[in-house]
């Protein structure tokens, strides 16, 4: 097998220049080639990055996407096309063999998803969606103390939030308020993270039952995409989750868990803020009355992992191109990512339905 996997690059997506750094050092991989639909900007996207972060051979300009797929130098694709078109080229992209590293949403709806899946079995490539923090060396310590029975207890709750305040810019131009690019919104863009992290937190069980509600929408298309999004989840057993996403208010990414007897914050869910470590707290407080004096008391722990927030090595986007490689380059495909992908899509779909019908619970088909 090959000890490096070739990597190409359909789109020249902002968040691509990420991913381009990553690859360069991951040690695994190396980037063969960038498609758009311009040649010229193709050219243009390159020279801007190889500037910022070199390969020692410059990646090759395609100026289709069809121009890359056929291309027997390239053994992945990172897709960060808009959603409105990734089901198409996903499933091209595996038809002509490539392994696919998708951005999320995947799909408009959990069909796109399935499609894609079966277009991937078919053709024996791996997929996986582009979820950095699922590759965060923090992800173990926090289920150790998940699952040690005394830190939290018995689990029942999950909250989160992910949001920004996007300038007015943002809602004139950006294609994430285009329901004809993106026709998910904000639930698509930021909600996706807040369901795949209670989605890990419950070991990838689906809910029953979801509710959610469109607090606000817009849009540059056809329809108003959702601007703000409330959600909440009801898993069997009695655990509940509740999440909020927004292009509303100001930059947040928390998630908080809590059980019989303690509960666990994380202040940088998505992205672990600037700096050289990803940590949580968990606290267990006591509530003590002692004649007229009532005191709550604190009594925090805090875990924390040495992870550089992002552009080195071992931070969380190179973790992830470095464990797509390796899956590529020894053959043995993991469906397991795609799983948690189509279920994610699920629970999305049915948290949408619930707004679109006023709010009320729907079950979450496992199908």
């Amino acid at each position: 097998m090959p000890s490096h996997c070739r990597w190409g690059i359909l789109g020249t997506a902002n968040i691509a220049r990420k991913n381009w750094k990553a690859i360069r050092l991951t040690g695994n991989s190396t980037l063969t080639a960038v498609a758009s639909r311009d040649v010229t900007r193709a050219k243009a996207y390159i020279d801007e990055c190889q500037s910022d972060v070199a390969f020692p051979t410059t990646p090759i300009a395609c100026g289709t996407y069809e121009d890359l797929l056929k291309r027997s130098d390239v053994d992945a694709v990172y897709i960060p096309l808009p959603t409105g078109i990734r089901r198409e080229w996903v499933i091209k992209a595996a038809e002509a063999g490539k392994h696919i590293l998708c951005e999320k949403p995947c799909g408009c709806t959990s069909a796109d998803v399935r499609a894609m899946l079966d277009a991937c079995k078919a053709h024996k490539v791996q997929f996986m969606d582009g979820v950095m923090f699922m590759h965060s060396a923090r992800l173990p310590q926090l289920r150790k103390v998940l699952d040690d029975g005394e830190s939290v207890g018995t689990l029942l709750r999950i909250v989160s939030q992910f949001s920004f305040a996007a300038p007015d810019e943002f809602l004139r131009s950006n294609i994430r308020v285009s329901s004809d690019l993106e026709p998910l919104g904000c639930l698509g863009d930021l909600g996706w993270y807040n369901l795949r992290f209670a989605l890990w937190v419950m070991k990838s069980r689906l809910p029953e039952r979801v509710s959610g509600r469109i607090l606000a929408e817009h849009g540059s298309g056809k329809i108003p995409v959702p601007m703000e999004f409330s959600g909440e989840l009801f898993f069997p057993g009695g655990v509940s989750a509740a999440f909020y996403c927004a292009f509303r208010t100001v930059n947040q990414q928390w998630a908080h868990i809590s059980g019989t007897k303690g509960a666990i914050s994380i202040p940088d869910f998505v992205l672990p803020f600037y700096g050289c470590e990803s940590g949580f707290e968990v606290n267990q407080p006591v509530f003590r009355v002692d004649g007229c004096s009532f005191h709550m008391e604190s009594h925090p722990h805090r875990y924390s992992v040495r992870e550089y927030s992002e552009g080195v090595l071992g931070a969380q986007e190179v973790n992830m191109i470095r464990t797509f490689s390796e899956i590529v380059t020894s053959g043995k495909l993991d469906p397991t990512w795609g799983d948690i992908a189509l279920k994610t899509q699920i629970v999305l779909d049915s948290c949408l339905q619930s707004a679109r019908v006023g709010g009320g619970l729907v079950d979450v088909s496992k199908g």
